[in-house]
């Protein structure tokens, strides 16, 4: 086992890869901005160094400070969480080239996957269904785009090979408006991501948006832990998730986790990682895979019982997999909100002194978060201050533990988004189960 690791992250997937590491023995490292030496994980950890001032680029993002920072405290892995360098195949390369351990996937299965069509026809040879489209990037000829629209069928939907968040894509209705929809989109991507390269897909109507978490060793093993359905978003950024999707069956779960499965062999991959599909009339279609932990992981831990964190340290140690697939049972239900710092309606940032922190608890309840009374939310970040995590034997169980966990969760000093996900668990669609992508947007009148 690796016997330090610096937490390349900050928040609450600071905290929780920090907990991981104790469980397993494993000396921490923090780094921090000069704004977070108040994180609960920088005064827990064994080691903290401070890497830069509160801007992200000149600390999080600061590669060299990152490097420094290990050799100095003798670090033997790095771990980069979510966000910020997770999914920087450069800063994966450069950690592995100055003698670490990279604690996620071999560079080239981040850049492979992180290169939007480049994933899709990876996807395409391992037999993983995809959404129709352009067979690689567009081209400059208008009469070749054109003919594609029309093969494929209207809406279509450009969007950015380097894009990602929800950011570098186009929804098109009409022929009339597809040739300035692919020259806006390649601008906007070439200043987003240094790369202009776009493609065409169907746009689906009413999908729902269900994910396979995997995990994968330098062995060959390779398994999947079940889906989780994100629809409920607001413009391209999951509010709520949970394991399992409603309305996926066994075979279903079976037949598209096979196929990750095999992605994940073909392509060598190592470490956790998450096909992300569109789901519209019964059918999947590939639209990325995150090749790091997702926000949303603690779902599927509920239901699996397994450690995603561990298992991530315990892979990049050259251990194998602790569980085979057959050894994977989904029990029960897992709903997940994430509450953040802000206005509920207007969504504007909240950051801020917490006067008051009160965490609920009670049977599957579960609360990851970095907070405290007296913790100053800084305006620099994400604004995530916690994720509520409710488990059940059922579905209605899970939503009605999570309902009355809002009740109790107390957080003063600033706004957060609670009330919204308290109006939610209430809401008689969300309640049924299989609302798609659209629909909090609809609801909320943003669309």
């Amino acid at each position: 086992m690796l016997n330090k690791v610096l937490i390349a992250n900050r928040g609450e997937i600071a905290l929780r890869i920090l907990r991981a590491c104790r469980e397993l023995g494993i000396k921490t490292v923090a780094v921090h901005s000069s704004a977070d030496r108040d994180l609960k994980h920088v005064r827990l950890a064994d080691e903290s160094v401070c890497i830069g001032p509160p801007k992200s680029t000149d600390s999080y993002l600061n590669i060299p400070a990152l490097i420094a920072a290990a050799e100095v405290t003798d670090a033997v892995g790095i771990h980069p969480g979510y966000g910020f360098l997770s999914e920087n195949a450069n800063f994966a390369e450069i950690v592995e080239q100055n003698g670490f351990v990279f604690i996620g996937p071999r560079p080239d299965n981040i850049r492979m996957m992180g290169d939007k069509v480049t994933a899709k026809d990876t996807m395409k040879k391992a037999g993983v269904p995809c959404v129709p489209g352009s067979d690689g990037a567009l081209g400059d000829d208008g009469e070749t785009n054109l003919r594609l629209g029309r093969e494929i069928g209207y809406p279509v939907i450009i969007k950015a090979a380097g894009g990602g968040g929800g950011r570098g894509m186009r929804v098109v209705h009409t022929e009339a408006h597809l040739l300035n929809a692919i020259e806006m989109t390649r601008a906007e991507a070439k200043a987003a991501f240094n790369n202009d390269q776009v493609y065409m897909e169907k746009f689906l109507e009413h999908p729902r948006h269900i994910e396979i978490q995997v995990l994968a060793d330098e062995h060959g093993n390779a398994i999947h832990l079940g889906e989780r359905d994100c629809s409920m978003q607001r413009r391209h950024q999951k509010v709520i998730e949970e394991a399992p999707a409603p309305g996926i069956t066994q075979a279903q779960r079976d037949e598209i986790g096979a196929l990750c499965v095999k992605a994940c062999q073909d392509m060598r991959y190592r470490g956790a990682g998450t096909f992300e599909f569109l789901y519209e009339d019964g059918r999947f279609y590939f639209i990325e895979m995150n090749t790091r932990v997702q926000v949303e992981h603690p779902v599927t831990e509920m239901v699996t019982g397994l450690d995603i964190v561990k298992e991530q340290l315990r892979i990049a140690a050259g251990l194998p997999l602790s569980v085979t697939q057959e050894d994977v049972r989904l029990r029960g239900h897992a709903v997940e909100c994430r509450i953040n710092a802000e206005d509920p309606r207007s969504f504007v940032p909240s950051p801020g002194k917490i006067t008051a922190w009160h965490a609920p608890g009670g049977p599957g309840v579960r609360v990851d978060s970095h907070i405290y009374s007296g913790y100053s939310v800084p305006p620099y970040y994400d604004s995530m201050i916690a994720k509520l995590i409710c488990h059940g034997d059922d579905r209605a169980t899970a939503l009605a533990r999570m309902a009355g966990a809002l009740q109790e969760l107390v957080v003063e000093g600033i706004k957060t988004n609670a009330p919204l996900h308290a109006e939610l668990m209430a809401d008689a669609a969300f309640q049924a189960g299989g609302t798609d992508i659209h629909y909090l947007q609809k609801k909320l009148g943003l669309s």
